[in-house]
């Protein structure tokens, strides 16, 4: 039987957001539902003015768990802290485009309480993305077309779930990238009462970074590394490189039509270079370093490419 008036926990994680918090606490509490929530913030030491903006709000603090920090360990800290039945996950850079999009989050969670399930919204592109952003943003979210045909694909930015569920089965605590990932790919293939991942494209949020070259290859490492975790897999080189190829042919293509935005033509192929070799050098981090050396011996044609990356990104 559907669920109408749960008590709802939405726990915002915050991080030198000064630019968008307020956007997205307005938003929060501005959202149009029938039954009544939280919001808890959990300031990760920012040095700006992140706390002195969401002090402004009637929110409760959490301080999160001292120590160097792990994200699984600060989302079950804050899912044990939380009050209600159902946690919304909420980024203090998610900023909620309209007053439905609570209600649109939790809405198959309300019309099926008995079924595990883990929600999770349509992010979209902030005005100011690069093109290449929005194209990845439409891709990954959009209708969900295209999410469909991927092996696997989540996002915890904007993302609801029943409190019991995580107390039960908690993040993993280990890993510092994609740890929502890690949970809803491991509890979604559980042989006993699957969770159901369901995309919801009415929930808006917006939500996107114009990532440096820097800041892409650390990101893509990082979830490299996760990926060998979570999936096992430890990619070649080579089918990094095939990969990088065929996604800087549709930024081309998606480029060509859009003539305002023809400055990103060139990028491209660094762009998708630095995220697969980012991604392939974490998920082989732990390899001996003559391991690697072998792998480069036996892609010699390729070596150029490696020495282009690493001068890109150092520099």
């Amino acid at each position: 039987m559907p669920v109408k008036h749960p008590f709802v926990s939405i726990l915002v994680r915050a991080h030198n957001d000064e630019s968008l918090i307020s956007r997205t606490l307005e938003g929060i509490f501005a959202q149009n539902v029938p039954f009544v929530f939280e919001v808890v913030v959990c300031d990760d030491a920012s040095t700006d003015r992140t706390r002195e903006i969401a002090e402004l709000f009637p929110v409760r603090f959490f301080e999160r768990p001292a120590g160097p920090y792990k994200p699984g360990r600060t989302l079950n800290a804050l899912v044990g802290a939380a009050a209600g039945e159902i946690v919304v996950f909420n980024n203090s850079d998610a900023v909620p485009l309209d007053d439905g999009w609570l209600a649109a989050l939790v809405k198959p969670l309300l019309d099926a309480p008995d079924t595990p399930q883990f929600t999770f919204a349509n992010q979209l592109p902030r005005p100011g993305a690069q093109a290449l952003v929005r194209k990845d943003s439409q891709r990954a979210f959009g209708d969900g077309k295209v999410q469909a045909t991927w092996r696997f694909f989540f996002s915890l930015a904007s993302s609801a779930t029943w409190r019991r569920l995580l107390l039960e089965t908690p993040f993993d605590e280990t890993i510092q990238y994609s740890e929502d990932v890690e949970w809803t790919w491991r509890n979604s293939r559980r042989a006993e009462n699957p969770v159901k991942i369901v995309y919801c494209p009415q929930a808006h949020v917006e939500h996107s970074h114009n990532y440096t070259l820097k800041e892409l290859a650390k990101r893509f490492r990082g979830e490299g590394a996760a990926d060998r975790i979570i999936f096992g897999d430890k990619p070649s080189l080579a089918r990094e490189l095939m990969g990088a190829a065929r996604e800087t042919l549709r930024d081309w293509a998606y480029l060509a039509k859009r003539p305002c935005d023809w400055g990103e033509i060139p990028i491209a192929p660094i762009r998708r270079l630095v995220q697969r070799i980012s991604h392939w050098r974490g998920a082989n981090e732990n390899v001996h370093k003559s391991q690697l050396t072998q792998m480069f011996t036996n892609h010699k044609c390729l070596l150029f490419v490696f020495v282009a990356f690493v001068t890109i990104v150092n520099n």
